[in-house]
C-alpha cells in the first residue's frame, strides 16, 4: 500500500543537484496505525483502513471509540486505501512516510481554502466591463439569456457563489525529500488546503 494521510505544514524552497531551487510543500506524513482491514469475504473487497493523529479519548463518541478498540489507537482521522491484497497487514501495525522514496510520482487530495460568497470575476476568472464613461457595469456577471425564450437562466450558467472549502486532488506531484526520522515528506509544488489541514498522499495512478 502506497498510501498515507499526512498534515500540511507549510512550504519553503530546497536545491537540487544542479543547484536550481526547488519549491516544496511540507507534508508530516504519519505515521498512521492500521485500524481495520477489509477482505473479499467479509467486505467484498480488499482494503486497509488506516488512522491519524492523535486524540484524547473525551474526543471521540462511543462508536468510534468501539471501532477503534482493536487496535488500541485513538485517532481523529480514519481513510481507507484499496489493496490488491492484504497479506502482511495487521491491525495496530503503524505506517511511516518511509512507505515512500525520492522520485515518487504522487497524487495529493485535500480541502481548499474556502473562500466565502465571491463574485464571477474571482470565481471564474472572468472579465470586468469598463470603469468610466457612465459604464454601469463593472464586475457584474453579464447576460442572463433572452426574454421571450428561452425564458429562463440556463442551469451550470457561471455566476456568484460559494467559492473554495471542496475536494481538491492535485496529480502527478515528485516526492523531493523523504525524512523517515521526523515523517516529512517534501513534494515538489502546492498542494490543496490550509496550514495544518489533513491530507490524502497515495502513488498516482500507474506508477509503481
Amino acid at each position: 500500500m502506497k498510501g498515507i494521510l499526512g498534515k500540511k505544514i507549510g512550504m519553503t524552497q530546497v536545491f537540487s543537484a544542479d543547484g536550481a531551487v526547488v519549491p516544496v510543500t511540507v507534508v508530516e506524513a504519519g505515521p498512521v496505525v492500521v485500524t481495520q482491514i477489509k477482505t473479499e469475504e467479509t467486505d467484498g473487497y480488499q482494503a486497509v483502513q488506516v488512522g491519524f493523529e492523535d486524540v484524547k479519548e473525551k474526543a471521540l463518541n462511543k462508536p468510534k471509540m468501539g471501532h477503534l478498540a482493536k487496535s488500541g489507537a485513538k485517532k481523529r482521522s480514519l481513510k481507507e486505501f484499496r489493496v490488491d491484497s492484504v497479506e502482511g497487514y495487521e491491525v495496530g501495525q503503524e505506517i511511516k512516510a518511509d512507505v515512500f522514496a525520492e522520485g515518487d510520482k504522487i497524487d495529493v487530495t485535500g480541502i481548499s481554502k474556502g473562500k466565502g460568497f465571491q463574485g464571477p470575476i474571482k470565481r471564474h476568472g472572468q472579465s470586468r466591463g469598463p470603469e468610466s464613461h457612465g459604464s454601469r457595469y463593472h464586475r457584474r456577471p453579464g447576460s442572463m439569456g433572452a426574454c421571450s425564450y428561452p425564458g429562463r437562466v440556463f442551469k451550470n450558467k457561471k455566476l456568484a457563489g460559494h467559492m473554495g472549502s471542496v475536494k481538491v486532488t492535485v496529480k502527478n506531484l515528485e516526492v523531493v525529500k523523504v525524512d523517515a526520522d521526523k515523517n516529512l515528506l517534501l513534494i515538489k509544488g502546492a498542494i490543496p488546503g490550509a496550514k495544518g489541514s489533513t491530507v490524502t498522499v497515495k502513488a498516482a495512478l500507474g506508477s509503481n
